[in-house]
């Protein structure tokens, strides 16, 4: 049986997020959009909770299409509070069509997400060395200057550990630990 992080436990869509997701270095402006949005909603709640309505999200967001969503008006806002499929956060909600407006002038201003989100890192992924969960910081250095930075720009629900959930899933960091079959593979 291969090792891995003990984190996601037995649960298939979890074990399977880990196995082929989580860590992996990811440059689709997209998909960053999707997990930046997904890392917001899961604020004060577990990351499988928001996993396990990956599906509900994309379907409800219009697949993560920025563009789409940043020209969410009110009415969208409130089919999206009725809709029991994600959670019915108001401020979340608010949260991704500003982030979504956000989003599209970094991309102006960069010419894409990725060459901005990056920079945090120097471009390259962050390889640590950690033996158990209990090392792993819950933020970082680099998180907070993103986090400040996103905020400046206008985004939400975008503090320093959820920016570090962010690297984390986004492989911006590799946070899987020294003895998970993943850890040199990513």
């Amino acid at each position: 049986m291969k090792q891995r992080c003990p984190w996601p436990g037995t649960d298939p869509l979890y074990v399977k997020y880990h196995d082929t997701e989580w860590g992996v270095p990811l440059h689709d402006d997209r998909k960053l959009f999707e997990f930046l949005l997904l890392d917001g909603f899961q604020a004060g709640l577990s990351w499988i909770t928001i996993l396990k309505k990956r599906a509900n999200y994309r379907s409800a967001f219009d697949q993560f299409e920025p563009e789409k969503i940043a020209a969410y008006d009110l009415r969208k806002v409130n089919t999206l509070l009725s809709n029991k499929g994600i959670v019915r956060n108001k401020l979340k909600i608010e949260a991704a069509v500003l982030n979504a407006r956000s989003f599209l002038a970094v991309q102006r201003e960069f010419e894409s997400f990725d060459d901005y989100i990056w920079q945090f890192t120097n471009g390259k992924s962050i390889k640590n060395a950690w033996r158990t969960l209990a090392e792993i910081p819950a933020q970082t250095k680099a998180s907070a200057a993103m986090s400040d930075d996103l905020k400046k720009r206008g985004f939400k629900f975008v503090g320093p550990t959820i920016c570090y959930a962010f690297m984390q899933a986004a492989g911006m960091v590799n946070d899987h630990l020294v003895d998970c079959f993943r850890y040199n593979e990513v």
